[in-house]
């Protein structure tokens, strides 16, 4: 890519669609494209088409999308579905329609069968059932990816599906009614101490196993797919690698905010797929690896949660 390129990057105010226009300002480039929700609602087709068709974009990156953790997808399957179906399918046409020939589409791990032989490949995706608590999201996660892969079988584009493991970090969702597993943690943690409790509550067992990826490792990985000249698969995990068990995670969320009380789990609750570890072989092949260590990672979460509380 040309560091004057236009370079469209969807869902710029959240998590990964941030850490990417961070990314992306690093490496040089100066001519980054966004639009808010309100300019620009990705669920309207027309008003998408008219956008791609006025704006002669370069490179496109849609990192938008409906996320939650496991309560958001089993109580808003249809918003989840739905929407997600939308935003790609608008994004990805428009985009092939405008003569755009790269494009980054990122997905989730979710995407894989809930009983995976672990570390997951990328060519294990489709060959068992869904974990059924963020089944929605996933269905419309792999449509995406069967879109670049349509479009670039049919149509000689070069469109790319990363594969992202969990995320967190600056920009991230604290509601404790939808967000992802870790930032849950770090608002629960922090909550707990200056309330002076002597336990905090985890959702779960404690017993399955994550992978955390810092959200700026991502999308420095992001760009560096983006100016790869050539990539033979679609479909390629970001991850790295390492993967603890949710009480490990716990533990270590209590030692950085620094808590003294103990963890309470609730078995009661959804544990959500067993395990979910990602093979990076590919990205590895390519030359990326992630920088930034889940302690490191947290310590810097936790410090942004802080600035955004003191505001």
């Amino acid at each position: 890519m040309d560091k004057s390129s236009r370079i469209f990057v969807t869902g710029h105010r959240g998590l990964v669609g941030s850490a990417i226009v961070r990314s992306l300002g690093r490496a040089g480039y100066n001519n980054v494209v966004t639009r808010t929700h309100a300019e620009l609602d990705l669920i309207n087709q027309d008003a998408v088409a008219e956008f791609f068709t006025q704006e002669k974009l370069d490179y496109v990156i849609l990192a938008a999308g409906k996320v939650g953790g496991i309560e958001a997808n089993r109580t808003l399957g249809a918003d989840f579905i739905y929407q997600n179906l939308m935003m790609e399918a608008n994004a990805i046409h428009s985009a092939w329609r405008a003569g755009i020939k790269r494009l980054l589409f990122l997905g989730s791990s979710c995407i894989y069968p809930r009983d995976c032989k672990q570390p997951i490949k990328e060519e294990y995706l489709l060959t068992g059932p869904l974990e059924p608590t963020n089944e929605p999201y996933a269905i419309a996660k792999i449509a995406g990816i069967k879109l670049c892969e349509s479009f670039n079988r049919q149509y000689g584009t070069q469109y790319v599906s990363a594969m992202p493991t969990n995320l967190y970090g600056p920009n991230d969702n604290y509601d404790l009614n939808s967000s992802h597993v870790l930032p849950a943690l770090i608002r629960k943690a922090h909550e707990a101490k200056l309330r002076g409790d002597a336990a905090y509550l985890v959702w779960g067992s404690g017993n399955p196993m994550r992978e955390f990826l810092y959200v700026d490792d991502m999308a420095d990985a992001c760009v560096f797919l983006m100016e790869c000249e050539d990539i033979c698969d679609v479909l390629i995990n970001i991850g790295t690698g390492l993967d603890v068990t949710i009480r490990e995670l716990a533990e270590t969320v209590m030692e950085v905010v620094g808590f003294k009380g103990e963890i309470l789990f609730d078995a009661s609750k959804p544990d959500g797929t067993p395990r979910k570890l990602l093979n990076v072989d590919r990205i590895t092949n390519l030359g990326w690896s992630a920088q930034i260590s889940l302690r490191e990672g947290i310590a810097r979460a936790y410090a942004n949660f802080l600035s955004r509380e003191l505001v």
